[in-house]
């Protein structure tokens, strides 16, 4: 393997920085993007027990903004208090959008690398086949095997950027999927949220107006 990362030449070492960022970053949004951690299945339930039984205070707030993305997202629609559903709603979206964002860290980066790494790899072949050129104008082509020699040479980083294309591509596709349906799931918690704390409300107040 050793040999194969040599004969590439120097444009090898950018396409193994690209492997490696791409590989930690893979690591790093596999262990940040699981939905246990993120949104949390029980926690809906527990917030609307909890608001139900009138146990919302600035302590639970708090408490529940260091649960997860999904606790800040509820969160902030549970702070908003006696505001109007509009309200509450812009405050959840501006939480969400923040949410968004973290999650989707480091995947421009995972999707430059998967664009580029091919490009770098067709660079190197580039220019070793101009490096063959240059000696088949100097020594003539009457060795055969040197020059298939060169021109497998020349062809290493095309495969070794492809190698490095294809599956950072793969995992860029499959974390954005992933993101897309966390933010699915959070989006309509926080319908429910807004649902179950205006809906009270809306009752309260028709309740009284009957009496």
């Amino acid at each position: 393997m050793l040999e194969i990362v040599l004969a590439g030449g120097w444009m090898m070492v950018p396409i193994l920085l690209c492997s490696a960022v791409a590989l930690a970053i893979v690591v790093e949004r596999f262990w940040s993007l699981r939905p246990s951690r993120l949104a949390p299945a029980e926690l809906l339930g527990q917030v609307r027990g909890s608001w139900q039984k009138n146990k919302v205070d600035r302590s639970y707030l708090q408490a529940l903004r260091g649960n997860s993305p999904l606790g800040r997202i509820l969160a902030a629609g549970l702070a908003s208090g006696a505001a109007s559903r509009d309200v509450s709603k812009e405050r959840i979206e501006e939480a969400a959008s923040q949410e968004v964002h973290d999650m989707e860290r480091f995947l421009n980066t995972l999707g430059t690398i998967a664009a580029i790494a091919p490009l770098l790899g067709l660079l190197g072949t580039v220019i070793g086949m101009i490096d063959v050129f240059s000696v088949i104008m100097v020594q003539g082509s009457g060795d055969a095997g040197r020059l298939a020699g060169g021109i497998s040479t020349a062809l290493i980083t095309t495969a070794a950027g492809l190698s490095v294309a294809i599956p950072a591509l793969f995992f860029h596709r499959f974390f954005v999927r992933r993101v897309d349906e966390i933010t699915v799931g959070m989006e309509q918690a926080a319908v429910q949220l807004l649902d179950w704390m205006h809906g009270a409300e809306q009752a309260s107040r028709e309740g009284k107006a009957a009496s």
